[in-house]
């Protein structure tokens, strides 16, 4: 999880404190996510990119761009609650549409969750800029659509390696067509670096790995502590203020998820 909410920090630091664009740093962190999970593919004596759809590389590919983009302007923690609970609320939707039924407590929390989200991006004084605010609920969504398309797949590292590596040309295509806006920076590439291969790559290994031995309510409520963990080091590393609307928005998001969550009945599929 530290590694899951490293990747808002080490985005909003490259994008705040370098020179780097959104564009060419979603190319470097695609580049280096590939190359970290073909390594590490390569070590279990699997074959590297076999797995994986074009789909689900499109699906990826969204996710991280939209992901850099948006947080041109939006703080670490905001970003970071957007991005989870747009993942969250995208799955739990996707379930009721595919007939599973909630019980009163969890239609309160989805109702819960989806109020908060529309509380944090309402206009206001304290708002969050609202096009990276969209940007990231895209993201959010994008990447509830890849993680459920993973829920079919045999091997989830294997397909991460596989879509990473399909997304590199959409990235490249995207940064041709901003090419005028380009603009590198050492410290921003070593940001973009980190976040593709440590927080992206390693962090999807390690997450897939030891998931097999999490129960499904404990697997998803963990994930609670990404946007708590991303805020506190916003915080910490990016002087971000926490605002009222944001204390409350999370109490929200996060509350309204752990009761559906957490009222799930063993036997129904878990988030992940």
């Amino acid at each position: 999880m530290t590694a899951f909410a490293g990747n808002s920090l080490l985005c909003r630091l490259a994008l705040k404190q370098t020179r780097i664009d959104p564009a060419t740093f979603t190319l470097i962190r695609i580049i280096s996510g590939a190359i970290a999970l073909q390594l590490i593919v390569r070590t279990r004596k699997r074959p590297p990119g076999k797995a994986g759809s074009w789909a689900s590389a499109l699906a990826l590919f969204i996710y991280a761009a939209g992901f850099s983009f948006a947080y041109v302007g939006l703080p670490a923690g905001t970003g970071a609650l957007l991005l989870f609970g747009a993942v969250q609320a995208t799955m739990i939707i996707w379930a009721l549409h595919e007939g599973e039924q909630l019980r009163v407590p969890q239609r309160v929390g989805l109702a819960l969750a989806l109020a908060g989200l529309v509380a944090l991006v309402f206009p206001g004084l304290s708002a969050p800029p609202l096009g990276g605010s969209i940007l990231m609920l895209s993201a959010g969504i994008a990447w509830g659509i890849y993680s459920l398309r993973g829920k079919v797949s045999g091997d989830p590292a294997s397909a991460t390696a596989g879509n990473f590596l399909r997304a590199v040309p959409m990235a490249v295509v995207l940064t041709a067509a901003l090419l005028p806006w380009a603009r590198l920076d050492r410290t921003g590439v070593g940001y973009a670096i980190l976040s593709g291969a440590i927080a992206s790559g390693v962090g999807y290994a390690i997450w897939y790995t030891v998931l097999p031995s999490l129960r499904a309510a404990r697997a998803a409520t963990v994930q609670l502590s990404v946007p708590v963990l991303a805020a506190a080091g916003g915080i910490l590393f990016l002087g971000e203020q926490i605002t009222l609307r944001i204390v409350l928005g999370s109490v929200a998001v996060l509350g309204g998820i752990a009761l559906v969550i957490l009222e799930r009945r063993p036997a129904l599929e878990p988030i992940k």
